[in-house]
This record gives structure tokens, C-alpha cells and sequence, in this order.
């Protein structure tokens, strides 16, 4: 009986070539399993479905993860206002750890030995996809052949063209990731640091400035940190995110090209287009500025930055990430109100923020008009004393 593999199955280039290697070099039935994490329309799903079957896969499963991925990482990527570089919101990366989940849960329902993955030798998903895979399966044998065998892209092209698989030449030429939190675009340009993405390489927001669609307005609505509405309409999370990604594209919101640390350690660069995630961490950030102390965002702050670079290194099943989740969770039980967004084409600003729980409306002070809450004599008072380090600082010096 011919080894059954289970495949991590995006419906690229690399997991698509590697169905037929996998049945002609292992002499293995491929079981192709689809993550659904976002950026996938009924559509798309049927194609990916149909282009495994016509692959040689003995079977194709999909899996809708979207909802479980809002669930176990976004909502904390939201709470934490997490942007890698102060810029990159992760838009993907995070759910490998989810699609390993599966991928493992379904070797196991159908006794499989072995699972596979598409990752190279360069990127980070290797990482994400084994550390996920080794911490939940153990007792699975991990097959990462374009990895371990040194194909590159056009080697890829020509095993399939070989086996009557056309694969268009302008798919060949960007890698393209897509998710609920936004689409990844890899090519020549970001091999380099210098070049932008051309126009026709974008994918979410092709064309947004040819012609520039007009400014719109919108509210985005937070209950407990989590978005639950769009202008004042409730929405469950992963279809406000969805609406946010179609509503941005148009205006070229969440475009930008990241320039960070690989987990390896080496530099690397990726185009990436973010608009839903653009939108809410903005939105919650400001929102949270009303309702939160000083101390809470900084602390909150630091723990945030520790949370993002473990999710990105595919750490997030690290007992230290529920710790993280954990004060996130407390810190975000008044972060509910509303924020008033104005969209423009690449461009987004808050126009206002409200809520329940705003400490600036609990104040009898008006920054820069009345005190309120202090005399005169308490800010003379508590001026000296603010003074007092650099004072001391000074006269030890001999300066005073």
C-alpha cells in the first residue's frame, strides 16, 4: 500500500509542483489540505480544490479557519497594537500556526506517517510550519523537499510543464501569500532594498490612485478591545475584517513594503497590503489613548513588541504567549467605544474617538484652558518638585 502524505496546500507554485513529486519520487498518495485563514472567495476555493485533484492528490480537504484565527491571534495582534517594525502588522505568518494545527489533525484522522510543506530554504514559514508541527506531532515526519532539495521557482516550472501543467509566467515571477490579515508580494524588487513593487505586481489595491476614489468617512465600533461593528453596523470579526480589507484596498490603505529581520537573522524585504489590519490598529490605538492610563499603554506597549516578535517566529504555542494574552485581556476590558475614521487614497486619519470609559470626560480639567483638579499653588508646588532631580543633579556638580 503505497505511504500516504497529508500536504500543507496553498495552490501556489511550490505546493503545487510538489503533488506530483511527492507521488512520482515517494511513490506516495498525496492528501492536499487547505487552511482557509482569509483572502480565499468561493471561487478561488473551488480552483485551488480543482487544481489538486487535476495534480494527481487522492483527496483534497478544505478547512475554514478563519474564524479560529481571528479567535487565537488576531483579536491579539489588535489588542496589542502589533506592527513588526513599526510598520508590518503581520499580515502573514501568524495563522502557520493554525494550518500546521490542521495539517496535523488530519494526518492523524487518516493515519498518515508523513506531512509535507512547501516552504524554502530562505523564508520564515519553514520555521513556523516545523516548530508548530514538532510541538503538536511529534511522531510525524516532516518532508520539505524544495527545501531540502534546492529547487528554485523555474525548476518548478519546468517539472510541471513537463507533465502538461502550464504555469503563467507572471504567477511564476511574484510570490503571492493571502490571508484575512492581508497579502504578502515577493519578486525581484524586494530581493533589494532599493526598488518599490510595480503597479501591476499589487493585488489588493491594483489601481487605487488610477483614477483616486473620493474621501470617505466610516466608524469602526470596539467592544472589550474587539471590533464589532462598521458604521454602527454589528458585524462578527472575520466579516468586519473583510469589509475593512474591500473598503481600504479601494483607497490604497495598508500598501507598504517591509524592510526587517528574517528569523535566521538576516535582512529581508517584503511588499505587503494590510488594509483591514492598517485600519483597526490605528483605530484601536487611538482609542485605547482615551480610555487607558499612561502606565497601562506603556507596559502594554513593551509586553506587545516580546508578543509580535514570538509570533512571527513562530512561537506563538510558547506557554509565555497565553501569560502575554492574559494581560492583554485585563488591559482591554474598557477599551470600548467608537472611532471616526477618514479614508483617502493612501492615506488614513482619525478624525475622533469616543467612549464610555474616557478618562479625559471624567476630568474637570481642560488640557490648556482650566486646571480643574489642582490650584495654582499645587502646579507651583508640584513644578518645584518635577525640578528637584536636576536641581540635585546640578548643585552635586558644582554647577549651582
Amino acid at each position: 500500500m503505497p505511504e500516504l502524505v497529508v500536504l500543507a496546500f496553498s495552490g501556489g507554485l511550490d505546493t503545487s509542483f510538489l503533488v506530483p513529486w511527492l507521488r512520482e519520487r515517494r511513490g506516495a498518495d498525496v492528501v492536499t489540505v487547505t487552511v482557509d485563514t482569509g483572502g480565499l472567495d468561493d471561487a478561488e476555493r473551488a480552483t485551488i480544490a480543482a487544481r489538486a485533484r487535476a495534480l494527481g492528490a487522492v483527496e483534497h480537504v478544505v478547512v475554514d479557519g478563519r474564524a479560529a484565527f481571528f479567535d487565537e491571534t488576531l483579536r491579539f495582534l489588535v489588542m496589542g497594537n502589533v506592527l513588526r517594525g513599526h510598520l508590518y502588522p503581520l499580515c502573514v505568518g501568524a495563522e502557520r500556526g493554525l494550518q500546521a494545527r490542521v495539517v496535523a489533525a488530519e494526518a492523524r484522522r487518516l493515519g498518515a506517517r508523513a506531512v509535507a510543506h512547501g516552504s524554502t530554504a530562505a523564508g520564515n514559514d519553514q520555521v513556523r510550519f516545523e516548530v508548530a508541527l514538532r510541538t503538536l506531532a511529534p511522531e510525524l515526519e516532516i518532508l520539505a523537499p524544495v527545501r531540502d532539495e534546492g529547487f528554485s521557482r523555474a525548476d518548478e516550472v519546468l517539472f510541471l510543464a513537463a507533465r502538461g501543467v502550464d504555469w503563467p509566467s507572471e504567477r511564476a515571477a511574484y510570490s503571492v501569500n493571502a490571508g484575512l490579515w492581508g497579502v504578502t508580494i515577493g519578486g525581484r524588487e524586494t530581493a533589494d532594498t532599493v526598488d518599490p513593487l510595480p503597479e501591476h505586481a499589487w493585488v489588493w489595491s491594483r489601481g487605487a490612485f488610477d483614477p483616486p476614489a473620493p474621501p470617505e468617512r466610516h466608524t469602526v465600533t470596539f467592544k472589550a478591545g474587539v471590533p464589532c461593528a462598521l458604521d454602527e453596523v454589528a458585524m462578527d470579526p472575520v466579516t468586519l475584517v473583510t469589509a475593512l480589507n474591500t473598503l481600504g484596498a479601494r483607497f490604497g490603505v495598508g500598501r507598504g513594503i517591509h524592510l526587517g529581520d528574517t528569523i535566521f537573522g538576516l535582512k529581508g524585504r517584503v511588499a505587503f497590503e494590510a488594509p483591514a489590519a492598517s485600519i483597526l490598529v490605528t483605530a484601536h490605538r487611538e482609542l485605547e489613548k482615551l480610555v487607558l492610563t499612561q502606565r497601562q499603554q506603556r507596559v502594554k506597549d513593551q509586553v506587545a513588541v516580546t508578543y509580535g516578535d514570538l509570533v512571527h517566529e513562530g512561537q506563538a504555542l510558547d506557554p509565555v504567549c497565553r501569560d502575554i494574552e492574559a494581560l492583554f485581556l485585563r488591559s482591554q476590558e474598557r477599551v470600548t467605544g467608537q472611532v471616526s475614521v477618514l479614508l483617502r487614497p493612501g492615506a488614513l486619519f482619525v478624525e475622533g474617538v469616543s467612549s464610555p470609559w474616557s478618562l479625559r470626560a471624567a476630568s474637570r480639567g481642560v488640557y490648556g484652558e482650566a486646571a480643574g483638579e489642582w490650584t495654582g499653588a499645587d502646579a507651583r508646588g508640584f513644578s518645584r518638585l518635577q525640578a528637584l532631580p536636576g536641581m540635585l543633579h546640578g548643585r552635586a556638580g558644582g554647577a549651582l
